[in-house]
């Protein structure tokens, strides 16, 4: 599984433990020191199937097809080219994987529902299933063929 933009960790740390202990969890992020915090964190609570890799959400460091499901929380807002990013994941996804994405309103570059589903069809993602209201939530999505 890939996280995208795990800031200190507070999704990738539990998200890591349910899937020990055979799957693993891959975090990537443009800010190294964020990236030492998340693996020096999981060291200190016994997690070990952290692995932090340096880089954009726009270029993607893995090949294709890398992984079974991806995720990003209160990220999409950020990144410079949101349209370069999703088909980033949807490059880096199997043909049967999943990208869930999070947005909360209070953070100031929330995405809307709305516009995240065109942005995710324009990206060849088709949307499966949506969780919580308008002010915060978390939307599943499917790789198109």
């Amino acid at each position: 599984m890939l996280e995208v933009g795990p800031r200190i960790g507070i999704h990738a740390l539990p998200v890591a433990r349910a899937l020990a202990p055979s799957g693993t969890l891959d975090v990537v992020d443009v800010q190294q020191p964020m990236l030492d915090d998340v693996v020096r964190r999981a060291s200190a609570e016994g997690i070990h199937n952290v692995t932090a890799t340096p880089g954009g959400a726009r270029r993607l460091p893995y090949p294709d097809g890398a992984f079974d499901a991806a995720y990003l929380v209160g990220v999409l807002g950020e990144v410079p080219d949101p349209h370069a990013a999703l088909v980033e994941l949807r490059r880096v996804l199997k043909p049967t994987g999943r990208l869930v994405i999070g947005e909360v309103f209070f953070d100031p570059d929330f995405v809307s529902f709305g516009a995240l589903t065109k942005r995710a069809a324009a990206a060849s993602f088709a949307f499966e299933q949506r969780l919580g209201g308008a002010l915060s939530y978390l939307a599943r999505f499917a790789p198109r063929a």
